[in-house]
């Protein structure tokens, strides 16, 4: 079967199109003839050699979701999903691929409206948002800064904080464009990457929500309220200075908070109950993905390519 490699850690045109043998379910394992492939910021840390230090080396197979229907199962699991659409986590890697071998829990049944496409711009992203609101504490009627808002966690939190009633979602993003179809989808007030402009935006917030990280993260701390809460969900833009709390200790009377929040943290059954939610939410049109372009898997080049210069708005999804 085709797959896509990392040949050499680094930029792009590290990954490479390689055959591998058709892969056979072991036991506790299904076999995913895969039609979808999300290709997200985890993956692109896993190419440049961010992670090194979970023992990646070369020759990896990128890639933490896919779906498709399971096409063989091994010993110990049901057979009854052989034929059965699902979406599938597969971790750090493995994901860029034909058929992909997944352990059984780790895969989640689609409903028959929602495309695969959509599965893999949802799956991991929507739990994510979900639970890095409730790390922030967030309620109703508090005010949301969103950073990062045009990739598939952004999106998804820009929904979640605006129906569950926030005063404001302001958001940061690269272009008037994109703040119009994030309005679309429940901001208030858009703002440049720096988080500056947005007519009449609220000059600090109970809650902001980070994807991003990066040299910039300690300025996010003037943008708190007393009492406030920053969130740090990704680090798409890299590490954050070493001294980066040393801006929130500078406003200690403010009583402000940092956390870092991963969705391994939550227990596998609370996870696997908002992705069943979330997946039937999006077949009923309640819950909206954005894909901004179905590539082929050869093109995962490309695509990586797109996403390092930030042209993606949602996620980009290769297929097989």
């Amino acid at each position: 079967m085709k797959a896509i490699a990392i040949q050499e850690f680094g930029a792009p045109e590290g990954l490479a199109v390689v055959e591998l043998p058709d892969p056979a379910a072991a036991a506790g394992e299904v076999l995913v003839a895969v039609e979808a492939i999300g290709v997200g910021g985890v993956d692109a840390l896993v190419r440049r050699g961010t992670v090194a230090s979970h023992g990646l080396s070369e020759g990896h197979i990128p890639g933490s979701e896919v779906a498709g229907t399971v096409a063989a199962v091994g010993d110990g699991v049901d057979a009854a999903w052989v034929g059965r659409r699902v979406w599938a986590f597969t971790g750090l890697g493995g994901g860029y691929v034909e058929r992909a071998v997944v352990p059984v829990e780790r895969i989640f049944p689609l409903p028959a409206k929602l495309q695969a496409a959509d599965a893999v711009a949802l799956g991991g992203s929507g739990v994510v948002a979900h639970f890095g609101l409730a790390r922030a504490r967030f309620a109703a009627g508090e005010s949301v800064l969103v950073r990062g808002a045009a990739g598939s966690i952004g999106i998804m939190a820009v929904q979640l904080a605006a129906r569950g009633g926030a005063g404001a979602v302001a958001v940061t993003t690269s272009s008037a464009e994109r703040g119009e179809r994030l309005r679309k989808l429940g901001a208030t007030h858009v703002l440049n990457r720096s988080g500056e402009g947005g007519e009449d935006a609220p000059a600090g917030y109970d809650v902001v929500f980070d994807i991003v990280a990066g040299a910039d993260m300690p300025a996010l701390f003037s943008r708190l309220n007393p009492n406030g809460r920053l969130v740090a969900v990704g680090i798409v833009g890299g590490q954050p200075p070493a001294d980066f709390g040393a801006e929130m200790m500078a406003a200690f009377r403010k009583s402000m908070s940092f956390a870092t929040f991963s969705a391994d943290t939550v227990p596998a059954a609370q996870r696997e109950a908002v992705r069943g939610e979330q997946f039937a939410e999006a077949a009923r049109g309640e819950l909206h993905t954005w894909v901004h372009e179905l590539m082929p898997l050869e093109e995962a080049v490309s695509a990586h390519r797109k996403m390092d210069a930030g042209e993606v708005f949602g996620r980009i999804v290769l297929t097989p």
